[in-house]
Formats: C-alpha cells, structure tokens, sequence
C-alpha cells in the first residue's frame, strides 16, 4: 500500500485496477525495459513489470529478475494455498489478443489512419496510438525493427476482441 508500481501501456486494464485495490498507485509506461527501469528510478517504484514477462524489482537494483519473481509467486502460492489457476482467476478480468504484427506499407501513416477513423474516442500518443473504447482499448505501435505495426486489444470477452481486431486490420488494409 502506497507504493507505486510500473506497468507498460500494452498490458491489462487489470494491472492497474488490482494495484489500486490494494492500495498502490499504478504508473504507466512505454514498452521497453529502458523505459520502466527510467521511470522506476524517478518514482522510487518497488515494482515493474512488462507484459513480456520482464519484472523489475527496486531492492534488486531495479534489475529485470525471473526467478525473483517465481519465488515471490510461490510465496503467495504457498501462502494463500490456491494453485495458479485460482490466483489467476482473481486478475484475469478482460479477454486480449496478445500482439499480432501487421504488415503494412507505411506504419505511420497507418497510426494516423486509425487515429482518424476513431477521433471521437479517447486518444493518447505515449507510444505508438492508444484508443480507449470505453468498453475496449487498443494499442497501435510502429516495430523498430521491421516494417510492422503491432496492435494489442483487450476487451470484455473474446468475441468482442477478434471483432476489434478483424475491424482494425480491415481499416489498416484500406
């Protein structure tokens, strides 16, 4: 409680409201690891972590640490006396399509179509295009390295989710 937590924009709407249930304040961030591990150090943050499956701990040096992670989880595990499946239960709240990458001609240009095609919803440009639905949310980034856009949803159930997708990359196609 009270300790402010790292997270990377494409991870679930969960992340920050479960940080918040137990009292700690969620602060998101670019994807990368450079990035939270800056943001971290700002913020005096006890805890980072990336939908990568990167965890940064403060009393580790903010170094990105696995097995530190595992033992903590196997603490709680142990602690709380519930398998994974049931601790998972508690903080797997929305359906997501995981990162699909997308080819296209000019990704910018693509970000700046579907910026347009959903002006009337929330926008933010942290990185890459961010579009709350309200119900749904999307994330748009440009790859460094290759000529992909990399789209993440998150929605109320997986239907809801391959309709977002099958929608958007119809949108990037035109």
């Amino acid at each position: 409680p009270g300790s402010s937590i790292i997270h990377n924009l494409i991870t679930s709407r969960a992340v920050p409201e479960v940080i918040a249930e137990a009292g700690g304040r969620a602060i998101r961030t670019r994807v990368g690891h450079s990035y939270i591990k800056q943001v971290m150090a700002e913020s005096d943050a006890v805890f980072g972590g990336e939908h990568s499956g990167h965890y940064y701990f403060r009393d580790n040096f903010n170094a990105d640490s696995g097995m530190l992670a595992m033992l903590i989880l196997m603490r709680v595990m142990n602690e709380d006396g519930r398998p994974l499946s049931g601790l998972r239960r508690d903080v797997e709240r929305y359906a997501a399509s995981g990162e699909i990458n997308l080819e296209v001609r000019d990704p910018l240009a693509s970000i700046e179509a579907a910026a347009g095609a959903y002006s009337t919803s929330e926008q933010d440009r942290l990185d890459g295009l961010s579009v709350d639905l309200g119900w749904a949310w999307f994330n748009l980034r440009a790859s460094n390295t290759e000529p992909l856009l990399r789209l993440n949803v998150e929605a109320p159930d997986p239907d809801s989710v391959q309709r977002l997708v099958t929608e958007i990359a119809k949108l990037l196609e035109e």
